[in-house]
């Protein structure tokens, strides 16, 4: 995976920590440590039906474990016993509209779940680096066009978005009051929408709509025109890797928040995906407007990824139009009985070797 700028010597062997491994992009980014040579740990709720980790066989390609962000004390036993020496917190409570339903939970989930992780943390011996992985609506939303830099002002209106803005605030707390003075980087990733094969999560748009395409039925749609950063799930988890590389070599030159977004021009309204999905699916992107009120969401959500790129030397390497064909292929293969792992490999060994040049698919 060299590349991409991943250094096999350094992941080989390495002790890493997954919460929410058991998730979509949590068992892509298993796969990816998995072909690096880590010894992976993952810590999470079991996974929901049907779901990526199971397909793939997920409990045997780490150390698994069941448990509850929420729960301190098994938490903080966990940790003790793997002693990793890097961890990537993806576990959350993710979904919007959820959040809306259940505030209390997501709140617990993605603030004081993450508490309970980086207060764990701070006491293992041997951490070099933790990459807290948020979201970009973590930033205060005042319906710029333009992206949004690290240094832009936090905030949240839905519950989901304002939990991840507070776990920002908690990862920044733990890093000036406890891992800058051992010597530990810690750094926040703040990725765009991610696409991509596995992806069963309720209130999706990508696996909403191959449903319908595969049922031969209109996909109803919230906000068609909704614009949003989308990008391949591979794009994301190799940003990550670059920067736990990173931390671990230069803890406080890497320390702090990072956009790992798609290029302006990826920018599309909801309409636009479903648009290209379906005509990788080959038929016509029949959807209507779903009828009802619904809970407020961003109108526009951009990124501004500059710094990821300067710095970190972190591309991103495919168009909306491979990503989309690419997660589209993923499902028709999968619902045509192709092993869901294979097909991750396959697409993730396509996505290595399109070197340092973004492309679309073939």
């Amino acid at each position: 995976m060299e590349s991409l700028g991943l250094d096999r010597t350094f992941w080989a062997g390495r002790r890493v920590l997954v919460t929410g491994h058991t998730g979509f992009k949590g068992s892509w980014l298993l796969l990816m440590l998995e072909r690096l040579g880590a010894r992976v740990t993952g810590l999470a709720l079991a996974p929901d039906a049907p779901a990526l980790f199971t397909q793939m066989g997920g409990e045997q390609r780490c150390q698994h474990f069941i448990a509850d962000l929420r729960d301190h004390h098994t938490v903080a036993t966990i940790v003790q016993a793997v002693r990793p020496e890097i961890i990537f917190h993806l576990g959350a409570q993710p979904l919007v509209r959820r959040s809306y339903l259940d505030p209390i939970e997501t709140f617990s989930v993605n603030v004081l779940g993450t508490a309970h992780l980086l207060d764990a943390a701070r006491h293992v011996d041997g951490l070099r680096a933790v990459v807290s992985v948020t979201t970009d609506k973590c930033y205060e939303n005042d319906g710029r066009t333009l992206g949004y830099c690290e240094d832009a002002r936090l905030g949240g209106h839905d519950p989901y978005s304002n939990s991840k803005a507070c776990a920002e605030l908690v990862s920044q707390c733990f890093r000036d009051s406890y891992f800058a003075r051992s010597g530990i980087g810690l750094a926040t990733a703040r990725a765009g929408n991610v696409i991509g094969g596995g992806d069963y999560s309720a209130d999706r748009l990508v696996v909403d709509a191959v449903h319908a395409f595969r049922d031969n039925r209109d996909l109803e749609i919230r906000h068609p025109e909704a614009v949003r950063p989308w990008q391949h799930v591979l794009e994301p988890l190799t940003g990550y890797c670059l920067l736990a590389q990173r931390l671990a070599a230069d803890p406080a030159g890497y320390a702090g928040g990072w956009n790992f977004g798609p290029p302006p021009a990826q920018m599309a309204p909801v309409s636009r995906v479903v648009d290209l999905l379906a005509a990788r699916w080959d038929r016509a992107a029949g959807y209507v407007r779903q009828p009802g009120d619904h809970p407020h969401e961003a109108a526009m959500l951009t990124l501004d990824s500059t710094k990821a790129m300067e710095r970190l030397g972190w591309l991103p390497r495919l168009t909306l139009e491979a990503a989309t064909a690419w997660t589209a292929d993923w499902y028709r293969a999968v619902f045509a009985g192709e092993d869901a792992a294979q097909a991750c490999i396959a697409q993730t060994d396509r996505y290595i070797a399109l070197g340092t040049t973004a492309r679309a698919a073939a």
